[in-house]
């Protein structure tokens, strides 16, 4: 770095600094804001930070720690008081450690840091990061302030509307910081979508993301930037120098490192193998040293555990310590020849072990491990049988003394105990079968007493060193033996006199429980008898349930009888309980019925049969009248029925009969719908009966076949059927006149239709249709045919009736001659031309008719034609369908 008289060049004041520029407000705010966040990044490392940045410096207690955090050294050690000498002193401390390092502070005293000069804080806080953040910055032989914008620009020179000419108003939009984040770690910001045009944005972005990933604290907000004119250069020169110490050198570092680390790596190992030999070999020569006097020692012990725990120990050894040490000793062979052999491919000498460790000298010392080991194990075993003789007679009598010490352990309790008292029958039972089982394992266990017995008396005379103890043991089992005979005679006594007046009571229960059981079902189906909700529909049907109600109440008192027994078997359990003071344990185990629900359901019975008999009296009233409705519809609906059927009978004949004429025949018809509707009260009467019907709930009546619905829909019928009788004779009579028809011509038509109409319901099916029409001489094909259908039946419903047929008739008969006349007139108006013009029709017609012609006549196409000249004969084709005019 370039310097002259002994300073470097970024102290030297810039054209467009000034200090006094600190005191901007809006620019003392963002250097505050900068400054802090800078100084918390380094201060956070020791867990500690600043929030007043003129105030936490004041004792130069932080401000040290931060110089020691970003120098990497140690200062003087600082004053802890708290009087301003102390403050000031540290304060210099820290001044003339930044001055140590060439750094050259203008104006600034201890006693203003002290003080809380703002003005002087936050200048010697730029003069820090300056030297400690900037100065070091060096690309392409610029450096400090030119050096961080030449690596500003060169980084984001490829990014559009990015254009980094200093460190204010290049970087209001952000997209500056975005681009520096891009460049290094494109997947963090997705640039292509950030806008020149919205610099709260990009900023907030930036920051964000530098604060999230890059651990660069955020040092301003952006509104700190967008809202000021020019940002503090000082300010944004902090904040940029983070992103290049966060970014700048670390792919460099990387490639260093890796090309040193292969460079060492072989290094390394070739020393931690001679390491790891050095240890292995010393761990495994002091375990042999330490291993063979333990081998080699063979005092005896005195007792048997003694002995065992050293058989252990050896077994130990062999199977824990041993085998470890043996993969060790492998290891360590086949390390060293590694080693060597490594050393060998790397140009490196061999590697000698130091004095004492080489292979040969650890396998000299294996081979004496070995030695001592030989004969160890015989010489426990040996020592093993003999102690084992002599602890024989003692442990055999330790282990027949706890066996019948645990197996007498409670057993005196259990024979005290009075659980006989409050148990059950079968719980004496078992108790007694318990007790018999106890009976004969008590005989069985005499054998071990005497035994053990024997046994003490016999390590009395061989004069074993504990016998006072085994005599004090063996006297115990002696007396707890008698006192377990005792006690076993008198509960035998106790539970054999307990189960005879249990069997006794047990007896009673189950004859209880026999009796009880179908009593209480006899009351319980009583019950449910009684309260049955019963459904009848007939006076049969009520008669039969009274008389088996009365059927019933002539049992009640044989119950009655067999209730009292069932519960004199219940006073007599009672008197045995008194008498013989038994404690009986719950309730009877064969029911759960007792007397007090016998009394109550018994109670309950009785209150029942009363209610029965009104509910059967109610009832049959009710089926009387229900009868007698029955009867009154029936005699009206057989009436009405019949009738119904009779008219409908009359109709169809007068319908299809043809005497007189028809106004005769409308005549006639009219009188019947007279008559008819002057029946409508009965109808009326009838649906009243009905109604009372459904009230009174009846669904069925033997008395007739009719229901209302049969009525109804007979009524309708007949309405309907007249109406519509009616409606075709007035039709016919319409068509008679408007066609000229005479009577005898009806009558020929009726005639014709109803000899065809084989099923004699008043319709023609299609087929018989068809067989009408050839029997009247139509020639007819399957399209003739299914054009006389459209006209005769429109709705397709496969059926003629005799008015259709009669409007077919007269209408076939009319057409003929109305196209007759129609063509002989185009023929006049034609002339001798086999065609007429257009323009004659409009002439001789109308102009609503002429177009109505023209519009239904095709082009003439015969070879005496003319322009504009029409087929008349089309016409007919058009009105008339073909035909054989």
């Amino acid at each position: 770095m370039d310097s002259y008289d002994g300073q470097p060049d970024y102290m030297h004041p810039e054209d467009d600094w000034d200090r006094d520029l600190l005191l901007d407000p809006a620019w003392e705010k963002q250097q505050r804001k900068t400054f802090t966040a800078w100084c918390n990044s380094h201060l956070r490392k020791t867990g500690t930070q600043i929030e007043n940045i003129e105030e936490d410096f004041r004792d130069g207690l932080k401000l040290m720690l931060l110089l020691e955090v970003i120098s990497g050294e140690r200062l003087a050690k600082p004053e802890r008081g708290k009087m301003r000498v102390h403050k000031i002193s540290n304060v210099n401390k820290a001044l003339d450690f930044i001055a140590s390092k060439g750094v050259k502070l203008v104006s600034i005293g201890a006693e203003e840091i002290v003080d809380g000069n703002a003005k002087m804080t936050l200048g010697m806080i730029w003069t820090i990061i300056l030297r400690f953040a900037i100065q070091d910055i060096s690309v392409e032989e610029t450096s400090a302030k030119e050096g961080l914008l030449l690596w500003c620009q060169r980084k984001t020179a490829p990014y559009k509307n990015v254009n980094i000419q200093n460190f204010h108003i290049s970087w209001k939009d952000g997209l500056g910081f975005c681009a520096l984040i891009h460049r290094h770690r494109p997947e963090l910001i997705d640039y292509g979508k950030l806008r020149k045009d919205d610099p709260m944005t990009n900023l907030n972005t930036a920051f964000d993301v530098a604060e999230k990933y890059l651990d660069i604290p955020k040092m301003l907000d952006a509104e700190d930037i967008v809202g000021t004119a020019r940002p503090d250069e000082k300010a944004i020169m902090t904040y940029v120098s983070s992103f290049y110490h966060a970014f700048s050198g670390a792919q460099k570092a990387e490639t260093a490192a890796n090309r040193i680390c292969k460079v060492l790596a072989v290094n390394q190992e070739n020393e931690q193998l001679m390491e790891d030999y050095e240890k292995l070999a010393s761990d495994l020569l002091e375990w042999i040293r330490l291993t063979i006097p333990w081998l080699e020692n063979r005092m005896p012990e005195n007792t048997m555990q003694a002995m065992q725990q050293k058989l252990e120990d050896f077994r130990d050894y062999r199977r824990l310590h041993k085998p470890p040490k043996v993969q060790e000793k492998c290891q360590l062979e086949i390390n060293f020849n590694t080693l060597q052999t490594k050393l060998r491919l790397s140009n490196r000498p061999a590697f000698m072990p130091s004095e004492g460790k080489m292979v040969s000298d650890i396998n000299n010392a294996w081979g004496n491990l070995e030695g001592a080991e030989k004969g160890y194990e015989e010489w426990l075993l040996n020592e093993i049988r003999r102690l084992e003789r002599l602890d024989h007679l003692a442990e055999k009598f330790r282990q027949k003394a706890a066996i019948h010490e645990a197996w007498t352990e409670g057993k005196e309790e259990m024979l005290q105990r009075k659980d006989f008292e409050s148990a059950s029958l079968s719980e004496i039972k078992a108790l007694l079968k318990k007790h018999e089982a106890f009976e004969s394992d008590l005989a069985a266990h005499q054998d071990r007493v005497e035994q053990i017995a024997a046994i003490a008396q016999e390590l009395n005379e061989l004069d074993y060193y504990d016998s006072p103890s085994v005599n004090a043991r063996c006297q115990k089992i002696c007396d707890q033996w008698d006192a377990l005979g005792n006690m076993t005679q008198k509960r035998s006594e106790s539970l054999q006199k307990t189960e005879k007046l249990l069997e006794t009571i047990d007896q009673l229960y189950l004859e209880f429980a026999k009796r009880a059981a179908p009593f209480n079902n006899w009351m319980v189906g009583a019950m449910e008898d009684l309260q049955d909700t019963f459904i009848v529909h007939t006076i049969e049907e009520i008669k039969g349930l009274s008389t088996a109600h009365e059927q019933f109440k002539a049992t009640l008192p044989e119950a009655d009888k067999e209730r009292m027994a069932i519960l004199g078997i219940h006073n007599e359990i009672a008197k045995i309980v008194q008498t013989y003071h038994v404690n009986i344990a719950g309730t009877n185990p064969y029911t759960t019925i007792n007397p007090q629900e016998i009394n109550a359901k018994w109670d309950k019975v009785k209150q029942l049969v009363p209610q029965r008999d009104q509910a059967l009296i109610e009832e049959h009233t009710r089926q009387q009248n229900n009868e007698r409705l029955r009867v009154q519809f029936a005699n009206q609906a057989n009436a009405v029925g019949p009738w119904i059927q009779t008219k409908m009978g009359e109709i169809s004949r007068i319908s299809i009969e043809m005497v007189g004429t028809l106004e005769d025949q409308l005549t006639h018809l009219r009188q019947y719908e007279k008559s008819i509707v002057n029946y409508k009260p009965k109808i009326d009467q009838l649906e009243g009966d009905h109604q009372q019907i459904q009230e009174a709930l009846i669904f069925d009546n033997k008395h007739t076949k009719y229901t209302m619905e049969h009525i109804r829909v007979g009524w309708e019928q007949l309405l309907t059927t007249i109406a519509r009788t009616i409606n075709e004779i007035e039709n016919q009579i319409l068509t008679r006149d408007a066609k000229g028809i005479s009577q005898e011509q009806l009558n020929e038509f009726r005639a014709s239709f109803n000899h065809f109409d084989r099923k004699r319901t008043g319709i023609m099916e299609a087929e018989d249709f068809k067989t009408c029409l050839i029997s009247m001489g139509y020639n007819l094909g399957e399209n003739e045919f299914a054009r006389i259908m459209s006209i005769v039946d429109p709705n397709r419903m496969g059926i003629v009736t005799f008015q259709a047929f009669i409007d077919f008739m007269s209408r076939e008969t009319a057409d003929t001659d109305t196209a007759d006349q129609v063509m002989a007139s185009f023929k006049i108006l034609a002339g001798d031309k086999n065609y007429i013009l257009a323009d004659e029709l409009r002439r001789e017609l109308p102009p609503d008719q002429a177009e109505y012609c023209i519009a239904r006549m095709a082009p003439y196409t015969g070879p005496d034609g003319v322009p504009g000249a029409l087929d008349y004969m089309s016409f007919s084709t058009a009105l008339y369908g073909e035909s054989d005019l």
